[in-house]
């Protein structure tokens, strides 16, 4: 019988919340099976488990949930590798752009941050000088 998992297991082995693991399955990251009354008890298959893993390695990467449903998505239909792969690395180049850019941009921000301070040690010295004088 394969391996099943409640809620509370996924949700403990990958230190997330219900509540995040339920909205990934609003999102369709998760298609967990229901069972009790109602079908309030979510199932999730090994299936479910290797998403939720593969969602956050994307999360991690800095990937959009819609991004990593995308690619995810892919490896269910038919097996056209070279296709998954391209969509794979255009996500990827693209989101590599994205970091570049705000690194860019936080080297520029150090750089002023660093003359601020300059200029303010300078006067608090100048400040201190005429103190002591």
């Amino acid at each position: 019988m394969p391996q099943t998992y409640s809620i509370s297991d996924l949700a403990k082995e990958f230190d997330l919340t219900t509540r995040a693991m339920r909205f990934y399955e609003d999102m369709g990251l998760l298609q967990p099976e229901r069972s009790g009354p109602g079908g309030r008890n979510r199932i999730y298959s090994g299936r479910d488990r290797t998403r939720l893993k593969l969602t956050l390695r994307a999360k991690r990467l800095g990937l959009s949930l819609t991004e990593a449903k995308d690619i995810i998505d892919m490896y269910d239909s038919p097996r056209d590798t070279a296709a998954q792969l391209e969509k794979f690395l255009q996500v990827i180049d693209q989101h590599q752009q994205q970091l570049e850019a705000q690194m860019l941009d936080l080297q520029a921000n150090m750089d002023e941050l660093k003359v601020h301070q300059r200029e303010a040690r300078a006067l608090l010295a100048k400040a201190q000088r005429k103190t002591s004088a």
